[in-house]
């Protein structure tokens, strides 16, 4: 199973699973499901409480979302970032490298380039490459 990485607001991850999933690859993507604002939305909630951002990664919400999507990055075989994407895709990327597993990057067309995705299994701009990788 292929562990789709991603951000919330980047359309492309539905038609990316999507894609793999017709060429019989099982990809995790159920995070997608949360919407373009859930992130936005725990602040909001968590600072209407009175709570910092600090105090805020201790909460319930907090610790249920993490366990998800924890849970599903510990069982999967291979992590695949697409970008554009944020801090969180990032740590989830270099987790899944740390385990040993293989880990891409698909690239948009990034405003600044940065040499530590040297990490990474591949680097491409082409879906199908790895997909030829991945099959």
């Amino acid at each position: 199973m292929i562990y789709l990485i991603g951000s919330l607001r980047n359309p492309e991850i539905p038609k990316i699973a999507n894609k793999l999933r017709e060429l019989d690859i099982e990809v995790f993507d159920d995070w997608y499901a949360a919407g373009p604002e859930a992130d936005d939305k725990w602040r909001e909630y968590e600072e209407q409480r009175g709570h910092s951002y600090v105090e805020a990664l201790s909460g319930y919400p907090a610790e249920h979302v993490f366990q998800f999507d924890l849970h599903h990055i510990n069982r999967c075989q291979a992590g695949m970032l697409v970008l554009p994407a944020g801090k969180s895709g990032h740590l989830e990327l270099g987790y899944i490298l740390g385990q040993g597993k293989p880990g891409y990057i698909l690239l948009d067309k990034p405003d600044r380039w940065d040499v530590m995705y040297k990490f990474a299994t591949q680097v491409t701009t082409e879906l199908e490459e790895i997909i030829a990788r991945l099959t």
